[in-house]
C-alpha cells in the first residue's frame, strides 16, 4: 500500500489531459491551501480534488471495499480519512474557494467528465 502514488495518478492525468485540451490552465498541486488540490485555477478561485474511490470512500461505488484482514484498522482509518477530506472542503470554502471532486470512477466516461468541468470552472454570472 505504501507505493500507491499520491501524485500524477492515471485518473488525474486523464482529467488534466481533458483539462488541458479544453484550453484551460492550471497549477497543479497547490500547497498553500488546505487539502493540496490536484489542480488549481488561482485566478477563478477553483480547485479540483481527483481521489480515489477506494481511499475516499466514493459512496456506493464498486470499488469502495473494505479488506478482509484487519476491518477495524481499515474503518477507522477510512473514517478519518474522510473527515480530514471533508475538514479541507469547509476550509476551502472559507477562503472563498470552490471545489469539485473527480471520482476515479468518473474518469471513465470523459464526454460525461468533460461536461462536469465545464459546468464548474464556468464563469459565475452576477444576476
Amino acid at each position: 500500500m505504501a507505493r500507491v502514488g499520491q501524485k500524477n495518478t492515471k485518473p488525474e492525468l486523464i482529467v488534466r489531459k481533458l483539462l488541458h485540451g479544453l484550453g484551460y490552465r492550471y497549477r497543479l498541486h497547490q500547497k498553500d491551501l488546505p487539502g493540496t488540490s490536484d489542480i488549481c485555477f488561482p485566478s477563478r478561485k477553483k480547485a479540483i480534488f481527483v481521489h480515489g474511490c477506494f481511499w475516499h470512500r466514493h459512496e456506493g461505488c464498486r470499488r469502495t471495499t473494505i479488506p478482509k484482514t484487519r476491518t477495524d484498522f481499515w474503518k477507522e482509518n477510512f473514517r478519518q480519512s474522510v473527515a480530514r477530506d471533508n475538514q479541507k472542503m469547509d476550509d476551502l470554502h472559507r477562503l472563498g474557494w470552490n471545489a469539485l471532486v473527480v471520482w476515479e470512477c468518473e474518469t471513465e466516461d470523459e464526454s460525461k467528465l468533460e461536461s462536469r468541468l465545464i459546468g464548474f470552472l464556468a464563469p459565475e454570472t452576477n444576476i
